[in-house]
């Protein structure tokens, strides 16, 4: 390499703000060849961190995962977007999971049925009157779903066992027979059924989680279904047509072709489609030292290094490339909104999160411990959105009792949240394992750590064009799908 090009460099690295040596050092590249690259001390030291931890960059190793071209996850999109697929024909999967807000609704608790403008998402979806939201929790993120190994939703309640997939409609550990191939087809199977947020309270009265799946499909295909549950013949034409293209069976029956099980499929292949890994961090960890900023690698070094290296230790979490170890936790998220119970516990304005799965003590107050892929995008955060800005989730990571003592619920962009009872459930929280000690951290960190988050969003979730693929264009499709406005 010429002085001019070296010379250069350390300008560059100058100018960005580092005032390290410039050095030439040796990067291990996934393919086990090595290189000889030109860059600072600070890419040294992220080099060993990324040694240490394992990271190659590459979060779909070993995955195989559909393209959103494929037929069924063609299928799934209209589906995904369809509100026939709701008790009153008025929400869709994609009313609290859009691809233009992130794979989520940008609301801290989603508004399903009972929405002003079923057509409105967004900060602007607000409930019919004066409601208060009734869904206890934030819509995680449809992005990236598929390289989930093994639970879904904040609690887990579906989990992949070492046979079988497990979840609500049977025992606890207990392989659920029409759980379906993967973790996503079993997940896509339960917001239909929910009364808050797609069922509504008056779709199957009475029936079962499955009854109401099994009308659904009825529905659809126009059999076993009467009077104002009925679609427009228009409409069931249309998803026969649509199913047999998709399933490949041209001359199949609709009892046989459109099923509670054929719809969660397809629902599931779109949503695994929606893989979106291809981020500045995941170029840095492979080679190219110029594809994050100095503020970001900062960040990465204080988010790597363990607390006795001067660094916060969220990689002990946050692990791998796919940024999670699928782990449970208490970290003392402060408890907004209505609360989720179960049928032995009424609180009012409490989650009891994994316990009310496990029923086993300690795992009150704990959550699924989230991906961090494209989560400048997904806010807000926490499992019940009670962070509205990146910044302020980060500060209280870092020293969770200190947040949630303080905690401003007029950050809250949503109208009538419930948070009357937010100090007497951290009271209750505190009487539990809190999984995260507090500690001091410099006020320029926050930033440095934010900095490096950046660098785990795709271009693509950023871009509306980019996301278009995943969005239905219109044409042909039924009058149900959902037409958003933001």
């Amino acid at each position: 390499m010429s002085s001019n090009i070296i010379a250069v460099t350390c300008v560059l690295l100058l100018l960005a703000g580092c005032q390290d040596e410039a050095v030439t050092s040796t990067i291990h590249k996934p393919d086990n060849s090595t290189d000889k690259v030109l860059r600072s001390e600070r890419d040294a030291m992220l080099n060993t961190l990324i040694q240490q931890h394992g990271l190659t960059g590459d979060v779909l190793q070993g995955r195989i995962l559909p393209a959103i071209e494929s037929p069924l996850a063609q299928l799934g999109m209209q589906l995904f977007f369809s509100k026939a697929l709701s008790g009153n024909r008025n929400v869709a999967c994609a009313s609290c999971h859009h691809p233009l807000l992130g794979g989520g609704d940008s609301l801290s608790l989603s508004i399903g049925v009972d929405a002003a403008d079923p057509n409105v998402l967004g900060h602007k979806r607000l409930l019919q009157g004066k409601l208060r939201p009734s869904v206890p929790r934030n819509a995680p993120t449809t992005f990236n779903i598929g390289l989930w190994r093994q639970f879904m939703f904040h609690d887990g309640r579906i989990a992949q066992l070492e046979v079988g997939i497990t979840t609500p409609d049977v025992a606890y550990l207990q392989p659920d027979p029409l759980a379906g191939g993967n973790l996503v087809h079993a997940q896509a199977r339960f917001p239909v059924t929910s009364n808050h947020e797609m069922r509504g309270e008056l779709f199957d009265a009475g029936g079962t989680s499955q009854s109401c799946r099994e009308r659904l499909a009825e529905r659809l295909g126009a059999y076993g279904v009467s009077g104002e549950a009925r679609l427009p013949a228009a409409e069931t034409d249309y998803w026969l047509d649509a199913f047999r293209q998709a399933y490949q069976q041209p001359h199949a029956p609709a009892t046989e072709l459109i099923t509670e099980q054929t719809i969660a499929a397809a629902l599931g292949e779109y949503q695994r489609s929606q893989v979106f890994v291809n981020n500045p961090w995941k170029h840095y960890v492979q080679g190219d030292v110029a594809a994050i900023s100095e503020p970001a690698k900062r960040g990465a070094l204080l988010f790597f290094r363990e607390r006795e290296a001067g660094g916060y230790a969220c990689a002990s979490c946050h692990k791998g490339d796919f940024f999670t170890d699928e782990q449970f936790r208490n970290v003392l998220m402060p408890q907004i909104g209505p609360g989720k119970g179960s049928n032995t516990v009424t609180a009012v304005q409490q989650d009891y999160g994994r316990w009310l799965v496990t029923q086993h003590p300690d795992d009150k107050f704990r959550f699924r411990t989230p991906s961090l892929l494209n989560v400048a995008m997904t806010g807000p955060w926490g499992h019940n959105g009670a962070y509205t800005s990146l910044e302020a989730m980060v500060r209280h990571m870092l020293n969770p009792f200190q947040a949630a003592l303080h905690y401003d619920s007029g950050q809250l962009k949503q109208p009538n949240i419930p948070t009357e009872q937010v100090a007497v459930n951290l009271r209750e929280m505190l009487s539990g394992n809190a999984d995260m000690a507090g500690q001091a951290y410099q006020e320029e960190d926050v930033q440095y750590l934010v900095d490096f988050l950046h660098t785990l969003t795709d271009p693509c979730v950023t871009s509306a064009d980019c996301l278009q693929r995943w969005i239905p264009s219109g044409g042909n499709s039924p009058e149900s799908v959902l037409q958003a406005r933001f």
